[in-house]
């Protein structure tokens, strides 16, 4: 068996933490009204390139699907992606660094459904008028993606992590600390459960923009690949009072940060 060193593309990671984000920016508005379901509909396109610190370039194209359902303090929310890689060996989105026991050294293109995510976060009430919003969120990886193919690997995975968000003035603070639990496989040896963490500002421009940016932290996923530190810059632009489109980019301090990263995202909400 020989090691595979692949890109560790956390960027769509963090684009979901900044729907939770979004939500607890609108959380004022919801607060009154428990018995109100909110519906979204999300549709994103992911691409990131580079060689990941290795000298051997990959590009992973990713185009997810989201519905999020927000009623009260619960929200749930699936993701199911098509995924599409181009490069040397595997891809495995959002892991690294993995042993695999069918090696290969072509460049190969590979594509289909990804992993899918079901998430469901819990908004608790705060203890008082300036105390900070909390969140409690458990994330299921369903490993809907081909591990023949190097799309995933094939088992399920779990996230628990805690929000917390602050308001001082027009801006608020936001962070994030989480740990997941990874499914481990034959297939793909060395992978490691690992914490992550991000800590952030958003501020709005007018009643339509905002902008913000994290910090993006996450320990090794495997025995092969380095822990990623990356900044993430990112716009909202509330179209209409249902459309709403996000736009972010990564950049990483790290070699096994992608080169370019960038995403975007279109929402309806009914």
């Amino acid at each position: 068996m020989m090691p595979f060193r692949l890109p560790y593309t956390c960027a769509f990671v963090s684009a979901v933490f900044l729907l939770i984000v979004s939500l607890s920016l609108s959380r004022v508005a919801f607060s009154q009204s428990h018995n109100v379901i909110k519906q979204t509909l999300s549709f994103g396109s992911y691409s990131s390139s580079g060689d990941y610190g290795e000298g051997i370039e990959a590009d992973i194209l990713y185009f997810p699907v989201s519905y999020s359902v927000n009623r009260g303090k619960w929200v749930a929310q699936l993701t199911m992606p098509h995924l599409e890689v181009d490069g040397v060996g595997s891809v495995l989105v959002n892991i690294g660094g993995v042993n695999r026991a069918v090696a290969g050294t072509a460049r190969e293109q590979n594509s289909g459904i990804g992993d899918s995510t079901l998430a469901v976060s819990y908004q608790m009430d705060p203890t008082s008028e300036k105390s900070p919003f909390i969140d409690l969120r458990l994330d299921i990886k369903i490993p809907t993606a081909d591990r023949n193919r190097g799309l995933g690997t094939g088992e399920l995975d779990y996230s628990a992590q805690i929000d917390i968000s602050q308001y001082y003035g027009n801006s608020m603070l936001f962070g994030t600390l989480g740990y997941t639990f990874r499914g481990k496989t034959d297939l793909y040896v060395g992978l490691e459960d690992s914490a992550y963490m991000q800590l952030g500002v958003a501020r709005p421009l007018s009643p339509k923009w905002n902008i913000g940016a994290f910090y993006d932290f996450r320990e090794s996923a495997s025995v092969f690949s380095p822990e990623i530190h990356e900044l993430v810059p990112y716009f909202s632009w509330q179209i209409s009072d249902k459309w709403s489109f996000t736009g972010l980019a990564a950049f990483g301090f790290t070699e096994a940060s992608a080169d370019t990263a960038v995403l975007g995202q279109i929402s309806y909400s009914w």
